[in-house]
């Protein structure tokens, strides 16, 4: 009997893997790293509150940590504008401006 056929032999001789496959198993793989926002209690949600409008009040510049599924995104900016209806942050980046969900925001400091 050949080796090829002895044990796992005739599929080891045959690994091959279609375009399609890969992509499936490297989405399947980087949704086994998707995170769950963590829940903040209501004593940072008023501390993250009072940042914000320091940095609306007096135009200093506020470092902010917004909750990505996959790794969290560190902000850094003024803020010029705050919408409450839509709960969103307007941001002033360097010469970008950028809107921030309020409920994204996990943390604030100045």
């Amino acid at each position: 009997m050949s080796i090829k056929l002895a044990g796992n032999g005739l599929f080891e001789s045959s690994r091959m893997i279609l375009p399609e496959h890969r992509e499936a198993w490297l989405a399947h793989i980087k949704e086994q790293k998707r995170r769950v926002k963590p829940e903040l209690d209501e004593q940072e949600i008023q501390q993250i509150s009072v940042t914000l409008g320091e940095s609306y009040s007096s135009s200093c510049t506020v470092d902010l940590v917004v909750f990505n599924p996959f790794d969290d995104v560190h902000v850094s900016g003024v803020v010029v504008g705050l919408d409450v209806p839509a709960r969103r942050v307007k941001l002033m980046l360097d010469d970008d401006i950028r809107y921030i969900p309020l409920a994204e925001i996990i943390s604030a400091s100045t």
